[in-house]
């Protein structure tokens, strides 16, 4: 058996898999993130302990007697610092925090950062983070003696191991992401040195065996290995397989991803598009990120009051051409394209005609149009789309998919009924990790159905996007 470990920014998952791949039992628990100033947002990791401890408890109740391997995956970017005896020194800044876009426009000014990282510097990555602290807290940058990304702390408290892993690593703006290695020279720009960044294995190589006090409180054997494991998306590759030049998904989570993977090392900075290392050997990958999918049409919700599902239940089954109102799903910046952290959104168009209905169709136009902002970019670098995997919660609405599959002109495949995200792909690499088994086993999964686009509304939702793209230029004017 394996253990899958998913750290998300709103609780962790944990499921348990057998020697077939089939899910035997999974567990969750939930995390909350804190926003002391506006742009901010953390997380103590001792919250991540504890929540990796109840999702434990609940796996033990399975028996874990058989299990052979662990993998892990997490939300990237996140600044874990920690002091010589490894106490924590401050709460983690996350992804999305935006508060170093000063500190990552002084870094991406100098070149040698998207040279070497194939990267934009963006605010929430790793790198301007440290620089923000080393101007604004010095007490605790004078004590910073390792950096670790979110999931590589739960690998510290599981193995006692300070070790990273290719995937993760290329998010901090430190990899040197051709070579998959760190490069000295980015972190000596920031102020920082090789000694205090973990050690780096591919995310289907063995980190570390499990700590024997772990084993002995929930029932496992001794010889338990964690495996390197990946960054949320490239996990979320594994899981639902798309590890193979000409694959790719569309992931309606928190945030929003259209994420392809390639067999070769093919950056481009100036498109915003993210060219990261995948969680496997010699294998890359390529994102498009926007930063609120589901978290743009649950603030909607909210100011509703009322439940996400109602709201897409509400729109039926039949696709609506776009309407004259435009949501622009910039709640807290913006990745791809527009590399902005001060970029906002906003409702536009709006009529006596635009009812409950009509509005919740511009927040889902919005976010898709956003999506489809980021396949062009993907195209620019010579990344061409056939058909996409919809994984995500958002992939449970119909309506939302039709709409996907006719914006972006491009089939969606939605799998049988499973988890094929980054829990699942965790345990795809602990399982990896233990046995030697290669990309093989990280197959796609069975489909369901395909949504085709409707060519019928096709020219609608073309002039649609033209619309969202002239509401974007002024409100970037604005901001």
């Amino acid at each position: 058996m394996y253990i899958g470990l998913d750290l998300g920014t709103s609780g962790i998952k944990g499921i348990l898999i057998g020697e077939d791949q089939r899910v035997l039992a999974e567990a969750t628990a939930p995390l909350t993130v804190q926003r002391p100033a506006e742009g901010w947002s953390e997380q103590a990791p001792s919250e991540w302990i504890s929540a990796a401890e109840t999702v434990f408890d609940k796996l033990a109740q399975k028996g874990l007697g058989g299990v052979r391997g662990i993998g892990l995956s997490g939300h990237m970017h996140g600044a874990t610092l920690l002091d010589a005896a490894d106490e924590v020194l401050r709460p983690c800044i996350l992804w999305n925090d935006t508060r170093a876009h000063a500190e990552a426009a002084a870094l991406d000014a100098d070149p040698k950062f998207r040279r070497l990282t194939g990267n934009i510097v963006f605010p929430g990555f790793t790198a301007p983070k440290l620089v923000w602290v080393q101007r604004h807290e010095p007490q605790v940058w004078d004590r910073v003696a390792k950096v670790l990304l979110p999931k590589d702390y739960l690998r510290l408290w599981l193995t006692g191991e300070h070790v990273g892993e290719m995937s993760d690593a290329a998010g901090t703006s430190w990899l040197d992401t051709g070579r998959r290695d760190w490069s000295d020279e980015l972190l000596a720009a920031t102020g920082l040195t090789r000694a205090q960044m973990p050690r780096l294995v591919e995310g289907s190589q063995v980190s570390g065996t499990l700590r024997e006090a772990l084993a002995s409180r929930w029932g496992l054997p001794k010889s338990v290995v964690v495996a390197g494991g990946g960054g949320d998306n490239a996990a979320s590759g594994v899981g639902v397989g798309v590890v193979r030049a000409g694959e790719a998904f569309v992931s309606l989570g928190t945030s929003g991803v259209l994420f392809a993977a390639n067999d070769g090392y093919q950056p481009d900075p100036a498109t915003a598009v993210h060219t990261f290392c995948h969680a496997l050997p010699d294998t890359w990958h390529q994102m498009g990120v926007i930063l609120a999918a589901t978290d743009a049409l649950n603030w909607y919700a909210r100011l509703l009051g009322t439940e996400a599902a109602r709201l897409t239940g509400e729109l039926g089954s039949t696709l609506h051409a776009p309407g004259k109102t435009i949501f622009l799903p910039y709640l807290g910046g913006e990745r791809t394209p527009l590399n902005s952290a001060s970029v906002r959104g906003a409702f536009t168009g709006l009529e006596h005609a635009t009812d409950r209905q009509a509005a919740t169709r511009a927040v889902l136009e919005g976010v898709t149009f956003a999506i489809r902002d980021s396949r062009d970019a993907l195209a620019a670098t010579g990344t061409k789309l056939e058909h996409l995997l919809a994984v995500g919660g958002g992939s449970r609405s119909d309506y939302w998919l039709k709409l996907i599959a006719t914006a972006l002109d491009c089939p969606v495949q939605l799998p049988v009924a499973g988890d094929f995200g980054g829990a699942f792909g965790a345990a795809r690499l602990g399982l990896m990790a233990a046995t030697g088994a290669g990309a093989e086993i990280a197959t796609l999964p069975q489909i369901a159905r395909t949504i085709d686009p409707d060519p019928s509304l096709k020219d609608a939702f073309d002039a649609g996007h033209q619309r969202f793209r002239a509401a974007q230029s002024a409100i970037k004017d604005l901001t």
